[in-house]
């Protein structure tokens, strides 16, 4: 008996004996249909976690939606109580809102473009502050590293925010530029040196992670608008000045920029306390932002400069191109003309594009809403692309841009415009 079970132990089973070995084709096949039944709950469970994870992303950026918006709305109260009631800034307040009424068309594709493309990574950290993040604008359908803009928007250093840098970061990205946005603390949450302070952390965030993002460490430029252009020199001047010194720990250098572009900036602040005050922004104000009268000269690029014990900070500095409107109200083109005569006595590289008959919004706003030739991007563009020609051949490719806002509207918003 136990032989008997042995042997039936050591014979393989009849159905084995007798089913030939499979074909390869065969072999191959039968995985697909063991699993074929499984298919449907596999796509199910990868639906499932796909709208988890799209759950997740919508939850995240609802909440820091909200949590921006409880920020902006606790600021803006907070800089009611320093505006008191005044008419200036009552009436500059209503012509803005006239003023962003008339752009909405515009403002609206801009928007969705903003918040919907896949260029935009929007929100990446750069510092530990609740205001140090930065937008970045990714060049579509290229390949390489790309040229990098390093951009600080304006906004009165009260109401300034890296969406405003939209429009631009769009034009500049789409001739293959890639763009960071950098957002830094407004007043009153923060004073004109908190400013200066985020700015040079978004600066050295750039520069030392730029290229993960597809972006060229060797060609950043940094660009400022309207008060982003005064904390930008702030920033590049103290930055020279800290590298002059024995003890600089900073961790980005001016030598790291190949140029800085200031559009429709103001550079002597000396000059402007009264200017501003008669515009709106109150004196008391104003000297809280920029921290007292004794630090307007402290904040004053184009004072600094002037200064011999900085002297030897001026040759440290990058190609300086200046960019103003001579029609600009709210930052005469003065200021740019003064800084250029300061930094040309230091024998600093530096040149000036004045535009006739532009008012301080028409470079930023009004012109790339009209769509067509802007002449001051094809500058900046110029600039960047000049050591590059195959870059400057794909740049004549680019379609003329087209128009978002109609004329008649963007004519009813220069005269109602508070800038």
């Amino acid at each position: 008996m136990e032989a008997e079970l042995r042997a039936r132990a050591a014979s393989p089973p009849a159905k084995e004996r007798d089913t030939p070995p499979p074909s390869p084709a065969a072999a191959a096949a039968s995985p697909a249909e063991e699993d074929a039944p499984l298919l449907p709950g596999v796509r199910r469970r990868a639906m499932r976690e796909r709208f988890a994870q799209r759950s997740d992303s919508f939850r995240r950026e609802v909440g820091r939606a909200a949590a921006e918006t409880f920020l902006l709305t606790r600021l803006t109260l907070t800089l009611l109580r320093y505006l008191g009631i005044g008419y200036r800034w009552i009436r500059q307040f209503l012509a803005l809102c006239c003023y962003a009424l008339l752009l909405m068309p515009g403002f609206i594709q801009v928007l969705y473009y903003y918040f919907f493309s896949r260029q935009v990574h929007r929100s990446v950290v750069y510092g530990e502050q609740p205001r140090n993040r930065l937008d970045l604008y990714i060049p579509a359908g290229t390949t390489g590293l790309k040229p990098v803009v390093a951009f600080v928007t304006g906004g009165a250093w009260i109401i300034g925010y890296k969406g405003w840098g939209a429009l631009l970061g769009r034009r500049l990205a789409e001739r293959g530029i890639l763009v960071a946005c950098i957002d830094y603390r407004n007043f009153p949450q923060g004073t004109i040196g908190d400013m200066v302070e985020d700015v040079s952390q978004g600066i050295s965030f750039v520069c030392n992670n730029i290229a993960r993002y597809g972006g060229d460490p060797e060609r950043i430029y940094l660009v400022g608008q309207s008060a982003g252009a005064h904390i930008a020199a702030c920033t590049l001047v103290n930055q020279a000045i800290k590298e002059c010194g024995e003890r600089d720990t900073s961790d980005w250098s001016v030598g790291q920029l190949k140029a800085y572009f200031g559009i429709s900036g103001g550079y002597n602040l000396l000059n402007l306390v009264d200017h501003f005050h008669r515009r709106g922004l109150y004196r008391s104000v104003f000297l809280s932002i920029m921290e007292g009268e004794e630090s307007l000269r402290k904040f004053s690029p184009q004072v600094l400069v002037k200064d011999v014990a900085v002297r030897s900070a001026v040759p440290l500095l990058p190609h300086i191109i200046l960019l103003h409107g001579t029609s600009d109200c709210s930052m005469p083109c003065a200021e740019s003309e003064a800084f250029l005569d300061a930094l040309q006595q230091r024998g600093a590289k530096v040149d000036m594009f004045l535009y006739e008959g532009k008012t301080h919004t028409d470079l930023f706003l009004q012109d790339p809403l009209r769509g067509g030739r802007d002449k001051m991007l094809e500058e900046i563009v110029a600039t960047i692309h000049k050591d590059d020609p195959s870059e400057s051949t794909q740049d004549l490719a680019v379609p003329v841009a087209r128009r978002l806002v109609p004329e008649f509207m963007l004519m009813l918003a220069g005269r109602v415009s508070p800038f």
